[in-house]
């Protein structure tokens, strides 16, 4: 009896959990987002202007080489933009 709990106690477990096709569909959806908010393209192939940013399933997401990624509005680059280093002796 305590066997056969186990058993279907297993059973029920694995059967529950997301499939290897659904999260290896998943992950490919997620990278395919993160090929176009870069500006990127998932071709077969990527030009010389062109650089691979990471892979859509198995094609390369090629984005182009100029681009830079966009700050949040008002945040600066410089931390800190008015400091005085010369302390008084």
């Amino acid at each position: 009896m305590k066997i056969l709990c186990i058993f279907l106690t297993f059973v029920f477990t694995v059967s529950c959990g997301p499939s290897v096709s659904q999260k290896q569909t998943r992950e490919i959806a997620e990278r395919k987002r993160e090929c176009y908010l870069v500006r990127g393209a998932c071709k077969t192939s990527c030009n010389t202007w062109e650089y691979i940013y990471n892979f859509c399933n198995i094609e390369p997401c090629c984005v182009v080489r100029e681009y830079r990624k966009p700050t949040p509005k008002g945040v600066s680059t410089t931390a800190y933009t008015d400091v005085n280093y010369n302390y008084p002796a």
